[in-house]
């Protein structure tokens, strides 16, 4: 009798050290699948293990443009090299259709916006995005010999603007209820009031300043009244850890005095917020 309770005895302590065998197994194996499933949400590995930084942009001087030997140079295509580098990664220069900009994220057609953005609703509702790193404002762009008679926003309110698809440029002209047509990029905006098939295009105040005037290619316009100020900001995938990211590489970058270097570089020092 005894020896049917000692062995009745150990058949449950057996069968108890199996569950807590198996119990154990399977909670490293849960926690495996979530450092699994961390890894590969995780937008910065994903980026480190292709191997590339792909930033979405559009042809807009000072922030993202060509040089003569058709290099991307400005200050955002430069600071995003120099996270790219930082990242151990290359980085690649994809134009987009601006109206799409959120779509190429989610795609996966491109890692990051980063082009003068300004951080508008919709963007920060759609996006992960950094913070502020410049300020800028919109701006009204007429031929020099309309500028003394525009002084306010009614002033212009009989003018036809260009503006580029899907930008704050756009939203200004509608807020405004002004009579605009759509373009693909802030460059074709001017180049319209150049051309004079529009009266005066809204682009960025940094923009402007790079493009229009004395000393530049179109010397014969001028900006005149700031219809918004805002901030540029980084766009990233919803919910990306890229975004955080790239706030500490703003905050090395402005501490080591890097921003305020390139800042110098393409005349908008002013404009960069402290991180």
């Amino acid at each position: 009798m005894k020896k049917k309770l000692v062995a009745g005895l150990l058949t449950c302590v057996m069968a108890v050290s199996m569950m807590a065998c198996g119990s154990k197994e399977n909670t490293e194996t849960a926690g495996d699948d979530a450092v699994a499933t961390e890894q590969a949400e995780s937008d910065v590995a994903y980026i480190q293990d292709k191997g590339t930084l792909i930033v979405g942009i559009t042809d807009f001087a000072p922030m993202d443009y060509k040089d003569e030997s058709g290099e991307w140079i400005g200050f955002d295509a430069d600071i995003s090299k120099k996270v790219a580098e930082s990242l151990g990664v290359d980085v690649e220069f994809v134009e987009i259709d601006w109206d799409n900009k959120i779509l190429e994220l989610e795609n996966k057609s491109i890692d990051v916006v980063w082009n003068g953005m300004t951080l508008t609703p919709e963007v920060t509702n759609s996006m992960e995005c950094t913070k502020a790193y410049l300020n800028n404002a919109q701006v009204v762009v007429v031929s020099q010999d309309k500028a003394d008679s525009i002084k306010t926003a009614e002033d212009a309110a009989e003018l036809s603007f260009a503006v580029e698809s899907g930008s704050a440029g756009e939203e200004a002209a509608t807020e405004n209820n002004y009579d605009y047509v759509a373009v693909k990029s802030q460059a074709d905006a001017v180049m319209e009031v150049a051309a004079g098939t529009s009266d005066a295009c809204i682009i960025d105040l940094l923009m402007a300043g790079a493009m229009i005037g004395e000393g530049t290619s179109y010397p014969e316009l001028a900006h005149t009244v700031e219809l918004t100020t805002e901030e540029y900001g980084v766009g990233c995938r919803k919910g990306s850890d890229l975004a955080a990211y790239i706030d500490e590489q703003f905050k090395t970058l402005y501490d080591d005095g890097t921003l305020e270097e390139v800042g110098q570089t393409y005349g908008v020092q002013d404009a960069i917020v402290a991180q």
